[in-house]
């Protein structure tokens, strides 16, 4: 069994989140400040955090830097869309990942998934095995030729699977359409925008949690695309 830490200073996101993640997996231990939070991970074997940023007595920064003294334990911060600022904060110093309020439970789900396979198969200092790439959730192993989302295989065409690839390769790197075409399709790549845009509508289709507002598989207006780098 995983012990999960939920801890937000307002108790109905609390609540949400217990029973999002109800499982006879899971043991739920629960804090409304910084401090609870602190007391809970030096008191009990915990193997995820999820952690508002803005709470009283202690916010969710300082509390990060707090665990990190006496523990690699996953951290996901819980954020809204105007605390962006804070989240880039919080990744930078020791966060895993976040998930921004409103939340989606089956992403919610997925994630807290993830990250506790992560920790518990591959945490400790252990590197992915060669040949895997990962980016946030995203694990491609291309001897396998396998791609996982958040744990959860998903089926990709060989297209698809090519174009994720090469860009996460290639991390942060914007490519043209042009550009991507002529490295996924090895051909030269005169009139083939339309055709990139599509696979790409369909990547991020399976890869994204709101394709409309991708998470992974960014445009930059203009130029193209790029696959974010792992934080």
């Amino acid at each position: 069994m995983y012990n999960i830490l939920i801890c937000d200073d307002e108790k109905d996101i609390v609540s949400a989140l217990e029973i999002y993640l109800q499982s006879e997996e899971y043991r739920i231990f629960t804090a409304f400040n910084g401090l609870e939070a602190l007391e809970a991970v030096k008191n009990h074997e915990i193997h995820l955090v999820l952690l508002d940023i803005m709470m009283p007595k202690m916010d969710g920064l300082q509390t990060l830097q707090k665990i990190r003294e006496i523990s690699n334990v996953p951290v996901l911060f819980l954020t809204a869309k105007s605390e962006d600022s804070d989240m880039i904060l919080g990744l930078t110093i020791g966060a895993d990942d976040y998930i921004t309020k409103p939340f989606n439970p089956v992403e919610v789900q997925a994630r807290v998934r993830s990250h506790l396979r992560r920790y518990m198969h591959l945490g400790a200092g252990v590197k992915p095995s060669e040949g895997t790439l990962m980016t946030g959730g995203i694990e491609v192993n291309d001897r396998s030729k396998q791609v996982y989302l958040d744990g959860e295989e998903i089926s990709l065409t060989p297209k698809e699977y090519d174009i994720l690839l090469f860009l996460m390769q290639h991390p942060g790197v914007v490519f043209s359409p042009a550009e991507i075409y002529k490295n996924v399709w090895k051909e030269d790549p005169y009139g083939t925008e339309n055709i990139v845009a599509v696979h790409i509508r369909h990547l991020r289709e399976k890869i994204e949690y709101d394709p409309a507002s991708p998470r992974y598989l960014k445009s930059v207006w203009g130029r193209g695309y790029k696959m974010e780098e792992a934080k």
